[in-house]
Order: C-alpha cells, then sequence, then structure tokens
C-alpha cells in the first residue's frame, strides 16, 4: 500500500543537470555562453546598475524625509467604544480583547474625538486629543494618562 504512493504527476519537476556531454543540450559551457562575465562564478551585475550610466533611482527627485524620533500611537477614536458598557475602564488591554485594536504601538494608545461617544467611560490611556477629552468629560467620564 505505501509502497505504491507516487507524487502527482507535474509535482515533482527534474532538474537540470548541467555539463553532463555534448549531447545532453546542457554540456561544455552548461547554458551560460562563451566566457564573459555572466558565464564567470559569481558573475552578473548587483539589482539596479546600469552599466555605468547613472541609475535611475539616483536620477529621479527625493522629497520628505523619515523621522526617526516620531512616536508610534495606535489609534483608537471615540466612536469605535460605543461597543463597550457604561463606566467600563478603558486601557490597552481591553481594547486588545475587544478586536478595536489590532495591537499595541511602542508608545500605547492614542484616543482621538472622530465619531459620537455617548456612554460614561473611564479612560486609561497614553495620550488623548484636547477635543477627544472635551467630548469624555461632556458625558461625564474621566480620562487619565498612564
Amino acid at each position: 500500500m505505501l509502497h505504491q504512493i507516487k507524487p502527482f504527476k507535474g509535482a515533482r519537476k527534474t532538474v537540470k543537470r548541467l555539463g553532463r556531454g555534448c549531447g545532453s543540450g546542457t554540456g561544455k559551457t552548461s547554458g551560460k555562453g562563451h566566457k564573459g562575465q555572466l558565464a564567470r562564478s559569481g558573475g552578473g551585475v548587483r539589482p539596479g546598475f546600469e552599466g555605468g550610466q547613472i541609475p535611475f533611482f539616483q536620477r529621479i527627485p527625493k522629497r520628505g524625509f523619515h523621522n526617526i524620533n516620531q512616536k508610534k500611537y495606535s489609534i483608537v477614536n471615540l466612536g469605535a467604544l460605543e461597543i463597550l458598557e457604561n463606566n467600563t475602564l478603558v486601557n490597552q488591554e481591553l481594547l486588545l480583547e475587544k478586536k478595536i485594536i489590532k495591537s499595541i504601538l511602542p508608545n500605547g494608545v492614542k484616543i482621538l474625538s472622530k465619531g459620537k461617544l455617548t456612554k460614561k467611560l473611564n479612560f486609561k490611556v497614553s495620550k488623548y486629543s484636547k477635543k477627544a477629552q472635551e467630548n469624555i468629560k461632556l458625558v461625564g467620564g474621566n480620562i487619565e494618562v498612564n
């Protein structure tokens, strides 16, 4: 039974045997042609090399910069918190558990004011916007930085 098992037709590709005589079709130079850089061991040019001409990625204009001191927060809008019960303590762990955020970024969670909050919630987060703070206080909740 087990000795009869074979892979499906086309599942296994036979390896191309190079340098095995003229009759094989890939003998002598093994399909690399005669001499030259591409025929050598480790031959070829690096990606993007254009034969000494200024490469494309160097010719096109560069714009902007990458701020290495940027702080990254997991963003949560107030509208997304309507699924929570009244008087709930909202923190990173709860937001992850309820799948409101996918992951906690290095600097934690930031609350923004997009959407409408109608429930009284207590927040313990890394950062929040002024408008979010106003909306939370308006419905009777409180917010603090952890």
